[in-house]
Formats: structure tokens, sequence, C-alpha cells
């Protein structure tokens, strides 16, 4: 049984988005035998993560004594937060809390996530082909290019993913006749085979003709996806772009919920759903929405830029099913990844399941202690 919680504010800084500092929130659960579990909320902001804190401060009681099951945990979370459990940080600290129950249990069981889940799509071959992904960092559009072909040949990637209208001086997404001639050499540098992907940042704001010219403007370049053209909620206009266009449209990642996940399948606008198990519900969210994207006939695609233990959960549930195709994997890794779990290395070419029991991490409490601004949970 659960004998003890505990869970830190944890900044650092993200080297993928021009060093800015971040914030997540890494919780560990702790049974009587002194088994250790351990989840993560992605919050990014330090408001949001100070409020999921706030949130398991107070969950953190009411869970003790009870038995490490994903379920039933699950379903006294939303009886007490039935105002606020469903989005949010109410989502951020059960998406926390989920993923770490399920790490706990597998270490009791000696069973890694990955079994538990009922084992690889493909047991034969159980790996995905890495995607590299990064945001745009440089003005000058040709070294821009070079350094994004750079990384997918030193990582071997199947492709690129690349954030626009990031901080920085690359300032791509505003200009069309410059984007359009950064996607030209970027495939230049890249050759004919690597996959590329287009992220659309909350600062760029197109209509959905503006998007379509975009969108027709790549075309030629054999772009893969276009992720978040019209941001998280616009049905109309993604429904016009997917008329209109041969193109993959990817969004998705800010949905809470396999709920939401459900909802906008239902628009049929979307062909490529990204997910972060540190906020859509952790391991169970994003298993259960993978579920609905397969029987969809669509894609699921893991967000796994912040921490270890949301990178070790959304790679779990990756492996699982055939809808997920490729695996995000930041060439430039944080503090997070460098210090919290220094063992959990960079993979090339494809990625294969964390060894170990639980998600397969060893996480350093020196490090998280040492890098923390707040720490909360049973004393």
């Amino acid at each position: 049984m659960i004998s003890r919680i505990r869970y830190w504010v944890v900044p650092y800084a993200e080297p993928n988005d021009h060093n800015s500092t971040r914030f997540s929130v890494l919780l560990c659960v702790e049974d009587s035998s002194g088994a250790e579990g351990w989840g993560e909320a992605v919050t990014i902001f330090e408001e949001s993560a100070r409020s999921t804190a706030a949130i398991l401060d107070g969950w953190h009681e009411m869970l003790l004594g009870l038995d490490p099951e994903p379920t039933s945990i699950r379903e006294i979370v939303y009886r007490r937060g039935w105002w606020y459990a469903g989005g949010g940080s109410g989502a951020f600290a059960l998406s926390a809390l989920d993923t770490a129950v399920w790490d706990l249990k597998g270490k009791i069981l000696g069973q890694s996530v990955l079994d538990m889940l009922g084992g690889p799509a493909t047991p034969e071959n159980p790996t995905l082909p890495i995607i590299v992904t990064t945001h745009a960092f440089f003005e000058d559009l040709a070294e821009q290019s070079d350094f994004l072909a750079n990384w997918v040949k030193k990582l071997d990637g199947h492709g690129v993913k690349v954030g626009w209208g990031k901080k920085g001086p690359a300032n791509l997404g505003f200009d069309a006749r410059r984007d359009e001639q950064f996607v030209g050499q970027l495939r230049q540098a890249l050759g004919p085979e690597p996959l590329i992907m287009l992220d659309i940042g909350p600062a760029i704001t197109w209509s959905p003709e503006e998007a379509l010219n975009r969108v027709k403007s790549f075309e030629p370049h054999d772009v893969y996806w276009i992720e978040e053209p019209l941001g998280a909620d616009n049905p109309e206009g993604y429904s016009h772009l997917k008329q209109n266009t041969d193109m993959l449209i990817a969004y998705g990642e800010r949905e809470w919920s396999a709920v939401g996940i459900r909802r906008i399948l239902a628009t049929e606008t979307v062909d490529v759903v990204g997910i972060d198990a540190g906020r859509a519900e952790g391991i169970t969210g994003f298993a259960d929405a993978v579920k609905s994207i397969g029987h969809a006939g669509k894609q699921a695609n893991a967000h796994a830029f912040a921490g270890p233990p949301s990178y070790a959960a959304g790679l779990a549930v990756s492996l699982t099913t055939s809808a997920c195709r490729q695996f995000e994997v930041a060439p430039l890794r944080n503090d997070l990844m460098t210090e919290i779990a220094p063992e959990l290395s960079t993979p090339t070419g494809r990625v294969s399941p964390l060894n170990g029991a639980g998600l397969g991490l060893d996480i350093s409490y020196e490090a998280v202690n040492r890098l923390s601004v707040s720490v909360g949970g049973t004393p």
C-alpha cells in the first residue's frame, strides 16, 4: 500500500528552446516495502507548476494507505476533484500521479509498464524510428537547414520536426516567402528521404485561408505533416484545411484527456494526434486515447520534450500500438535528462524499450532535491 507521496517543483533550462526556463512537477509514490514510482507533470510555466503542487497538497493524505492501482486511484481523484480534475492543474496532477502509480506497481510486480500494458505491438521488433524534434534557432536559413540536417544525420533520424514562432532570431511563420524558402532549403539539406514536420507555435496566428496558402507552398517540398497551423481548437478552420490539402494535419497535444482526444477525432479534421503523458492524465489517459486513435485509423505521436518520467511513459505506450509510427527525440539534452536520470541516453536510429521494472528509470534523489524550488507531501 502507499505509504509516502512526495512532489517537487523543478525549473530547468530547455536548450531546444533557447535555454528558456521551464517547469515540471516530479512526483514519487512509495509503498510500505520501500519500492518507489515516479511521475511527471509537464507544466511548462511556474504558476501552473505551483498550482499543480497545491492540488497535490490536497490529495496526498487521502491516497496514503491505498493499493497502488491506477484505475481505483483515478476514480478516487475524480470523486475528490469532480469540479476541477478534468483539466488544467487537476489534469497535470493526475498525470504525474497516474504515471507514478504505474511505475510503482510495475516495480512491485517486477514487470515493465510496457508488458503491463500488453507488450509491444511488434514483438519481433519492439522499436520505433526516431524523429529529431527541436526549435528553429538561426536567422540564416541555410545555417538553420544545415543545423537540422546534421542532427538528423548524427542521430540517424527518420526525419525532423522543427518548431516555428519561437524565441530567437529565426522568425519563422511570419513571412510567407521566407518560410517557403526555408522549407525548400531544409529539404535540399536533408535529401529526399527524411520526413519534415512543421510545428506552428501559438505566437503564429494564421487564418484558415492563410494556413491553406502556406500549406500549398510547402507541398512541393514533401512536408509530411503540419502541426497546429490553426492552434488547438478551430474545427471549422481545420475542416476547410483538410478538404483542400493532402498534407497530414497534426494537433491535440493541448487536450487534457482521452475524452478531449475523442472530441477532435469526431471532427474528422486530424490525421496525427499529439499526446503528452505529462498532461493528458498520464499513462492511463494516453493508453485510452491511443485506442480511440487507432480505431479511427489515425496516427498518435507522443510529445516527450520534458523530463525522464514523461519520456519513459510516452515511449512505453507508443510501443504498444501501431498507431504510433515514430518517437520524438530532442537532440539537446536538458537538465532534467542529464541530471535526474543520467543513465538515460539519447537513442539513435530507432528507440527500444527501457530495461527494468516499471518505467525502467533510475531517478537521482540528490539531483531532484538540488534542482527543485519547492517540495511537498509526506514528511
